[in-house]
């Protein structure tokens, strides 16, 4: 009997890959980190081939950590960082160039001169998206216009593309599937949220080959069958695909209105459940699509994205060499009354939502003669809490309503110091989960759905561990938001001549 679902759960700088039962509780799980590549500064690349090798290896190593076989598979799942794309030869199966990766802010410049020519509102309309080299379709542009004879071959179709998960998928069929689902195909700056479809004016606008792209698929259903060898014979289809921010939001079981989730991974990514309802966001966010379980069902969401999340006590570790693992930093920051009124502004790739400036740059601000290796490492955690709080303010706004729960996952969540600080910057109550494995968890309740194990209901009953509840005075929390804002004009617009732009609050 097929008892597992494996959720292949690859992320920014490593593949995972998690076994779950039938309760869908892990049972296994198998971690690989990959290079990170940077040839220019602000420019972010990934192996397409090295993603696919760590991927395959820790499959193998989940299986066998099991004691298991591909025959106790019942069905794989994807979860994938998102806007991170790979253009390949159709018939060789080989990348024309790295991976551009999310990070990447290689085609800020293209992105101002759309602007400049007035087409963010016609794309936000489309999209619900904001025009930002965060996305896609400016990186798709890139390769094709800046590797030799990429553009003509992509005309002939001999050329696709796609998100990580499409890569993935086209590499487990052995080539057979070029497919997305709907949550990825949502973040390229092509999709059309509310027709559902490739938008011909954004291809043609961006110059990018219909032919190119992957069939579109809904998160949950047969989407392709495994062909590898050692696992074809055994016919184990692919029956869960979504990108790891909305696989997140679908294991948190955030399945009504209201609902809302903070994966705090490399970057923050808080999304609010919508229902059927866009709401279209005036308040720097975006509109974006989760998770749909049937054809025709299209299901919304409002996210906001943060950038640099839990990666700025990577740089505190691996650049600055003043802390020695991320652990550690919950003690250090605790042992302070406060950060001595530093704070970090970690805009290393930019500002996201909800000020959106691709120019601001990382800053330390408020030293002073007794600051110390805690009052950094304190800020820096602080740092996360303050830009989540900004994402939640305009997403309060947008929808209208308050946040009463915030649920939360990813690495960053584990942190106590941060989540009470979270709990008290946002004056709300932080739910985190029993199972923190969220991403891979959802990716594989999707798939389980498909499968028939489970009905959506069944998975709205999750198991809290722990609650964070605000303990910290309203005048406390109001000046330490303004200094956080002070802070971050200091920060924007920093790689431009001229440093101009002031960000106005949420």
């Amino acid at each position: 009997m097929r008892t597992f679902i494996l959720a292949l759960d690859q992320g920014t700088t490593s593949s995972r890959a998690l076994l779950f039962d039938r309760d869908l509780q892990p049972c296994a799980t198998a971690q690989q980190e990959f290079p990170q590549l940077y040839p220019q500064p602000g420019w972010v690349e990934h192996d397409p081939d090295v993603i696919w090798q760590s991927q395959y290896a820790v499959m193998e190593a989940a299986l066998a950590q099991a004691g298991c076989s591909p025959a106790d598979v019942a069905a794989l799942a994807v979860a994938n960082q998102r806007e991170t794309v790979v253009v390949w030869d159709r018939r060789t199966g080989k990348p024309i160039h790295n991976a551009i990766v999310w990070q990447c802010r290689r085609t800020a410049a293209a992105c101002a001169a759309l602007q400049e020519q007035g087409l963010a509102e016609t794309i936000r309309a489309k999209t619900g998206l904001v025009l930002d080299a965060y996305f896609s379709a400016t990186k798709i542009q890139w390769i094709l216009d800046h590797v030799a004879g990429a553009r003509a071959a992509a005309q002939r179709g001999e050329l696709l593309c796609g998100t990580i998960d499409t890569w993935l998928i086209w590499k487990l069929s052995g080539g057979h599937r070029h497919v997305t689902d709907f949550t990825n195909a949502a973040r390229t700056l092509l999709f059309n949220i509310h027709t559902l479809q490739w938008d011909p004016e954004l291809l043609e606008l961006f110059d990018i080959p219909a032919a190119m792209l992957p069939e579109v698929l809904p998160s949950s259903g047969i989407a392709a069958t495994c062909a590898l060898p050692g696992w074809a014979a055994h016919n184990i289809p692919i029956a869960g695909i979504a990108g790891d921010q909305q696989a997140a939001l679908f294991g948190q079981g955030c399945f009504e209105p209201g609902q809302a989730k903070n994966t705090y991974g490399t970057g923050c990514f808080l999304l609010m459940n919508t229902g059927e309802q866009a709401v279209e966001s005036r308040h720097g966010l975006l509109t974006t699509l989760s998770a749909q379980t049937a054809p025709g069902a299209p299901a919304y969401a409002l996210e906001g994205s943060v950038f640099i999340g839990g990666a700025v006590l990577q740089w505190l570790r691996d650049e600055l060499g003043i802390l020695a693992n991320a652990a550690e930093s919950a003690a250090i920051a605790a042992a302070l009354p406060d950060t001595g009124g530093v704070y970090l502004v970690p805009a290393f790739a930019g500002l996201g939502a909800p000020y959106w400036d691709m120019y601001a740059r990382g800053t330390l601000v408020g030293l002073t003669r007794g600051t110390g290796r805690p009052h950094i490492i304190r800020a820096a955690l602080e740092a996360i809490a303050y830009q989540c709080a900004d994402v939640v303010t305009a997403m309060e706004k947008d929808a209208g309503r308050p946040l009463a729960v915030l649920r939360v996952d990813g690495g960053a969540s584990a942190n106590p110091f941060l989540m009470q600080f979270q709990a008290d910057v946002l004056s709300c109550r932080i739910e985190r989960p029993a199972c923190m494995e969220t991403t891979a968890q959802g990716a594989a309740a999707l798939a389980a759905i498909a499968l028939g194990w489970h009905t959506p209901a069944d998975l709205a009953r999750r198991p809290t561990a722990r609650n964070f509840t605000p303990a910290m005075p309203a005048a406390r929390r109001e000046q330490l938001l303004a200094g956080w804002h002070q802070a971050v004009s200091r920060a924007t617009g920093w790689a431009t001549p001229i440093a101009t732009s002031t960000p106005t609050p949420p």
